[in-house]
């Protein structure tokens, strides 16, 4: 049986993954956000605009109407319109915001109920774990592009390189406690 622990697990790393591109896109010049590295690849602001359009889409109406809605134009989101990084984080937390409202409001009747991507039917848990997924994916590359173009300046979202055996030891001198893995990230 799916409870309320899932749905808030799966809540904090929706969570864990926007924080993940806010991160990465706060260490990127505004000019790099536009930056692709090859003619037919995605630059940060594609992947973005593309995430955004695909959470309001999915999100809009989650329970009641198929989540590929008539009015996204998904095509369009991998034109680079040149927004600036005012416009850009305004559509990513857009995104971002549609999907958090729709979310929040779940419950445990919530969880089996059957919603529709393209005609096809998920429940409400396959769904989430369907955009967890996609949003996972999505933000590696966010993250890939933003380490790339920050270069010597970038200050790891993680452990960094070479301090792995420090992190560790901080952890073990520390007692042993149930928690996600979330809470208390950096």
């Amino acid at each position: 049986m799916l409870s309320m622990s899932t749905l808030a697990s799966l809540s904090k790393l929706f969570t864990y993954y926007k924080q993940l591109g806010d991160k990465a896109i706060a260490q990127v010049k505004d000019e790099d956000l536009h930056k692709v590295l090859a003619s037919d690849a995605n630059s940060i602001a594609i992947i973005v605009r593309h995430m955004a359009g695909n959470m309001r889409s999915r999100f809009t109406d989650f329970l009641t109407s198929d989540g590929e809605k008539p009015w996204r134009d998904r095509d369009n989101e991998f034109v680079d319109p040149g927004q600036d990084r005012a416009a850009l984080l305004a559509d990513w937390e857009s995104g971002w915001a549609c999907f958090f409202s729709a979310v929040e409001p779940l419950t445990d009747a919530d969880l089996s109920c059957t919603v529709y991507i393209r005609n096809e039917g998920h429940t409400v848990m396959d769904a989430l774990h369907r955009q967890l997924a996609h949003y996972a994916y999505h933000v590696g590359q966010i993250v890939l592009l933003a380490r790339s173009f920050a270069g010597d300046e970038w200050t790891s979202l993680s452990i960094p390189r070479n301090a792995s055996q420090q992190f560790n030891t901080e952890k073990f001198a520390k007692p042993r406690e149930k928690k996600h893995f979330t809470d208390g990230a950096k």
